[in-house]
């Protein structure tokens, strides 16, 4: 398996050497000696390599924000989270093709934000991605005439995985007919849509925790597409 990262490395970044200790699927795990522009020094450092992944905020039209309630077994918990999951770019190729997903709702005109970000490919599959994994974790779809807006990406966890997540809001969403299709694989319990003052409690007492739901609150807080103030 070979891992397209992202990530743009100047020249002053070096790659000195890489022991590969651990692939699969989904990730290797590799420890490289780097040159870095700052102090010049070699460095030797263990990193997790992660498929980028997208991260999505569905909204009803009442501007409600649907989330699942999932087991996480790393943490032995079970936490409320939006929708998420990695990309594969053959993969959304074939579900446009077998037209799963409706590619005029991918395709709609997009706003500036996100579209520049590394990687991104609206014509190949990182929104088709989002729908995908929307339709199968939650059972929603876009409504007719409803829009999948890219906000940019940020990094999961920087200190050890160069792991980015892409943002996107999709709105309005609407129960399909067909219902959730979550592999067996994913633990998930529950899924609710939460108005914005939920949202903020939830936040606040801890019931929302995970760094994807986190940060992508966040940046819809700072879009102005919600407002978590009671």
């Amino acid at each position: 398996m070979k891992f397209e990262s992202a990530i743009v490395h100047g020249k002053d970044w070096k790659i000195l050497s890489s022991e590969t200790h651990y692939r699969d699927a989904h990730l290797s795990v590799r420890t490289e000696e780097v040159q870095t522009p700052a102090g010049g020094k070699r460095r030797r450092w263990t990193v997790v390599h992660r498929k980028a992944a997208v991260v999505i905020a569905p909204m009803t039209a009442e501007g409600k924000l649907v989330l699942i309630r999932q087991e996480r077994i790393p943490i032995r918990a079970a936490i409320w989270e939006v929708p998420a999951g990695q990309i594969d770019l053959a993969a959304e190729g074939d579900v446009v093709a077998r037209g799963e997903v409706r590619v005029e709702d991918a395709m709609a005109p997009q706003p500036e934000s996100g579209v520049n970000a590394p990687g991104y490919n609206s014509a190949l599959g990182y929104d088709t991605a989002a729908l995908r994994e929307l339709r199968e974790e939650t059972g929603y779809v876009l409504s007719k005439g409803g829009e999948i807006v890219p906000l940019g990406y940020f990094f999961s966890s920087p200190g050890f995985t160069d792991e980015q997540g892409y943002f996107f809001l999709a709105r309005p969403v609407e129960l399909g007919t067909n219902g959730p299709a979550h592999a067996e694989s994913e633990l998930i319990l529950d899924c609710r849509a939460f108005g914005p003052e939920e949202i903020a409690d939830m936040i606040a007492h801890g019931e929302i925790r995970d760094a994807n739901t986190l940060a992508i609150c966040a940046k819809l807080v700072a879009r102005g597409f919600i407002s978590l103030h009671a």
